[in-house]
């Protein structure tokens, strides 16, 4: 894993081995691989602390290189890294650079690949995410999907197929992990944080986060979307922790006036945001994660991106896509609203997927 979505993730699995491991006199072995994706630490290190994941085996420090180079320094790192640890099965989340290095690196030499959150489309391949959630997917041995429409994506695709480590794909609806955290982490997060910290109150702010290249390197979008904050922000207060990367492309194309009135803020920890999403008006957002957050709080999200794979927050009322055009957001937050409520069970799961994530692991190895 090297991005701050993963290290969520994986803080589930690692709980339930930890459990296991308690009451077990056979143990798993963890060994976290931390390819460094993310390297400012308040988007990494603080995670392992406040999610109590167990700190990384190896962390191999790459990051602020092209999507090539790496790829190629992760995939060469990683599969040296497998062949000394020798392990049963590599588990890989999500859709990032470091989810397909780790694929690849192990199914070339023939170790078999768990891809956690499986299944997932935009139908977009622009989308480098989109890449490289579909190729993962069709290298793993195991495939854990956390909603039905994912297992459908892939039946539809044609899957199961045969892969030289298996001897066919098994798919799993497990339900979202990130569920999972949420549920497990957002009365912690209630506890610890304050609003007044930030100087907010309840229900009184809208909560942004932008990252995505589609909008960041593309300054008319940029642009567009940092116009509509602007104007919603003459409403009602915008809260932004900007990532350090798109904080430099908006200063570098619009400087100050882009963000002038808005409540910037340095990047927050996992649970700072957790205890921000729960009490805003609204959330503007182009991450997946947060939408799905926004959904698990209840609290209603317009998604800066032209699709979504997370269809079921569309579906469900509670999240509405409106691109980067800022008559178009700003039209829809003026009529935003709470929908009729799906529970949150029926679509992601009973907050157990990372016990049925371990449980199917374990039986496959007869433990």
């Amino acid at each position: 894993m090297g991005a701050r979505p993963q290290f969520i993730k994986a803080a589930t699995v690692s709980r339930e081995i930890r459990n296991y491991n308690e009451s077990h006199v056979k143990k798993i072995e963890e060994v976290i691989i931390h390819t460094g994706q993310h390297f400012d630490a308040s988007m990494s290190d603080i995670f392992f602390e406040q999610l109590d994941i167990p700190l990384p085996d190896h962390n191999l420090g790459i990051s602020s290189l092209g999507h090539g180079a790496m790829m190629g320094r992760m995939v060469e790192i990683i599969e040296e890294i497998i062949k000394k640890e020798k392990p049963d099965w590599v588990l890989v989340y999500g859709d990032t650079n470091s989810t397909l290095a780790g694929a690849l690196a192990s199914v070339k030499i023939h170790v078999p690949v768990a891809h956690v959150e499986a299944g997932l489309r935009s139908h977009n391949l622009a989308m480098p995410e989109e890449v490289n959630r579909a190729l993962t997917d069709r290298v793993s041995s195991v495939l854990f999907c956390p909603t039905r429409t994912a297992e459908l994506n892939l039946r539809q695709e044609g899957y199961p197929f045969s892969v030289p480590t298996y001897k066919k794909q098994r798919i799993l609806n497990t339900g979202d992990v990130m569920f999972d955290a949420t549920l497990f982490y957002k009365e912690k997060a209630h506890k610890n944080y304050k609003l007044d910290k930030w100087g907010l109150t309840e229900k009184n702010y809208v909560l942004c986060t932008l990252h995505r290249a589609e909008n960041t390197d593309n300054p008319d979008r940029l642009k567009s979307i940092f116009t509509a904050l602007r104007i919603i922000n003459e409403e009602v207060s915008v809260v932004l922790p900007l990532h350090p990367r798109t904080r430099n492309l908006v200063f570098e194309q619009g400087g100050k006036e882009w963000i002038k009135g808005l409540n910037i803020l340095e990047p927050v920890s996992y649970l700072e945001m957790q205890r921000m999403e729960m009490s805003a008006y609204a959330i503007l957002t182009d991450s997946g994660g947060i939408q799905k957050e926004a959904y698990f709080h209840r609290v209603p999200c317009l998604t800066m991106r032209d699709e979504t794979e997370w269809v079921e927050t569309i579906e469900a009322g509670w999240n509405q896509l409106v691109g980067s055009g800022f008559k178009k957001i700003t039209n829809t937050f003026k009529n935003i609203k709470e929908p009729n409520t799906v529970d949150a069970k029926q679509i992601y799961g009973d907050g157990q997927s990372a016990l049925k994530i371990l449980d199917e692991l374990l039986k496959i190895n007869n433990l």
